[in-house]
């Protein structure tokens, strides 16, 4: 006070008061530390030791070393007191996590040690904990880490999946953007009411209760994702056991390729994948065919010499796969260069993967009701989104056009995301084309004027001995490529290609056609150099034929192509 007045501090004598009462304090708690390690070198595991972490853990509760250091001292403490003891020291731990929770909600060290101390309690109270649970969860109904505690309480305490799911409807009540509730869902259901037919999914009845409940969620609030992806997951498809889609055998080059319908990895001196040529075991030392991948659709092998000799009418060729979880066989005649075995690509086993419930009337009765919804909201992303979907399930040939059309309106919906939803287009638009190719029972694929942003299923193109890319909006021919051993022709005119990566390796490959791409240098053709049999290269139009040299270089990096046009 002078004369009357309060007087105010100004800014700087108050920045200069914040910045003394840091330092003092950063001094401090860099002190305590260092007491802190300084008994825990000399092992002093004592109650004063606690108090000091208990300062800096309070202030910090990210601070992992001294959770350990704590566990220390607890293990050393149950060698020296009772149970009882134990019990009520325990019970301190559990007040002190509380408070550093309040400070960090979301700390990984104090949930964790939260974990540790329950499990060596000697009576929990595990009612108290999922009252613990639910007061965090009021506050933040999104904490991932409090769900995971959540879950480990439950496995302790016996809870029922019952009395969960219960929970979590009530949560979904009061706010139907609980994203977290709507995934705990997905995890009980299965074990409550599991379907008998298909692993990890429910019955048909308490599917239509759930749908109704999701419909009313994004009914009620269309822009919220939470119920959408609830709803994804809903009509979504089983997983498919690891199967054996394509046994393929050469005669020229004697090598032998095995397809798979997933991605899986053959170690080097392991038996998870066998061959047997006429019945008898066959040494052979697999690859994939990325030849750097550690998990491939594809893998190869060559032959030992003088195999496949002509004097035998038939060769059979046996793989199995896991002991017998996969298996498939196929049979090389005396006078034929190749021979395979492969499974048809259909529409509900392959590409019917993103929704595919068993009943359609299912799936029509909900694209009715998205369709519904759309026409209410016409600029909903997720709506647009999931009637693109449906429509897949349903009838992707037939509903091609209507799609193609959704996906246009998409993209002016959520512009931001457009290079995701023209790489979902790709992808729905090769799978009409593989199903198209296998109808006609071809081994040519013509993709060409697709608008095309990337490729997909190349493990289904394993016998294509022609491709047309051209004419798409294609910036690389993916490492992928390598998987179509039998290809001779490939066009891919008029796209944006900068990098042939897929292309090396290719036994069979003749031709390629690269005409006004965006190649500029002699060394983005690496990848052809190890394609024996190529003997035609059209690359008009591509930045590298404004080089002087081009011609000699190309001499030196492809002598083996005897037709290079530029």
């Amino acid at each position: 006070m002078q004369h009357g007045r309060i007087k105010v501090k100004t800014t700087e004598e108050q920045q200069e008061a914040k910045r003394k009462e840091r330092e003092k304090k950063l001094q401090l708690y860099t002190a305590t530390t260092t007491a802190i390690f300084q008994k825990r070198q000399s092992q002093e595991l004592d109650q004063e030791v606690l108090e000091l972490t208990n300062q800096i853990l309070g202030a910090n509760p990210d601070f992992a070393t001294l959770w350990n250091f704590r566990r220390e001292i607890f293990l050393h403490s149950e060698k020296e007191k009772s149970e009882d003891e134990m019990q009520k020291l325990y019970t301190r731990e559990l007040s002190h996590l509380e408070s550093c929770l309040r400070v960090n909600p979301k700390s990984y060290g104090s949930w964790h040690h939260r974990c540790w101390v329950l499990d060596r309690m000697p009576e929990p109270d595990w009612s108290r904990e999922l009252e613990l649970c639910n007061r965090f969860l009021e506050l933040d109904e999104r904490n991932f880490h409090c769900w995971d505690y959540r879950r480990f309480v439950v496995l302790r305490s016996e809870v029922s999946a019952e009395e969960e799911l219960a929970f979590t409807h009530g949560l979904i009540a009061k706010n139907f953007s609980n994203y977290s509730s709507w995934h705990y869902r997905s995890k009980l259901l299965p074990q409550i009411h599991p379907d008998p037919q298909r692993q990890g999914r429910v019955t048909e009845e308490v599917l239509l209760k759930e749908l109704e409940l999701a419909q009313n969620a994004f009914f009620t609030d269309p822009s919220d994702q939470s119920a959408w992806l609830y709803h994804r997951w809903l009509l979504g498809r089983v997983d498919r056991e690891v199967s054996i889609i394509c046994i393929f055998v050469s005669r020229d080059g004697e090598w032998l390729s095995v397809g798979f319908s997933h991605p899986v990895s053959v170690h080097p001196g392991s038996d998870d994948l066998l061959l047997f040529l006429d019945g008898a075991p066959l040494m052979v030392s697999w690859r994939s065919a990325e030849r750097r991948n550690s998990s491939s659709f594809l893998w190869l092998c060559d032959l030992p010499t003088g195999s496949l000799g002509d004097l035998c009418p038939q060769h059979t060729f046996r793989v199995l796969w896991k002991e017998g979880a996969a298996k498939k066989e196929c049979v090389l005649y005396r006078g034929h260069q190749e021979s395979w075995n492969r499974d048809s690509a259909t529409e509900e086993q392959i590409f019917r993967c993103e929704l595919s419930v068993e009943k359609s009337t299912v799936l029509q009765h909900e694209l009715e009701s998205c369709k519904e919804l759309q026409e209410l909201e016409p600029e909903n992303k997720w709506c647009l989104l999931t009637i693109i979907l449906l429509m897949r399930a349903l009838d992707p040939l037939g509903y091609e056009k209507e799609t193609l059309g959704y996906f246009q309106t998409l993209k002016a919906v959520d512009p931001m995301r457009s290079a995701y939803f023209n790489d979902l287009r790709s992808k729905f638009l090769m799978e009409n084309c593989i199903l198209k190719m296998e109808y006609a029972e071809s081994r040519v694929i013509v993709l060409s004027c697709k608008g095309l942003t990337t490729l997909y299923h190349e493990e289904q193109l394993l016998l294509v001995t022609h491709m047309n890319l051209s004419t798409n909006q294609l910036r690389a021919l993916p490492r992928a490529l390598a998987m179509l051993r039998c290809l001779e022709v490939l066009e891919a005119d008029d796209n944006i290609i900068e990098s042939l990566e897929g292309l090396s390796h290719l036994p069979k490959l003749e031709e390629v056609s690269l005409r006004n791409n965006c190649i500029r240098g002699i060394s983005d053709l690496q990848p052809l150099a190890s394609c024996p049999r190529l003997s035609v290269l059209h690359l008009q139009g591509n930045p590298l034929c404004d080089s002087p040299n081009v011609q000699s270089e190309l001499a030196l990096l492809l002598p083996h192509v005897p037709d290079i046009i530029t």
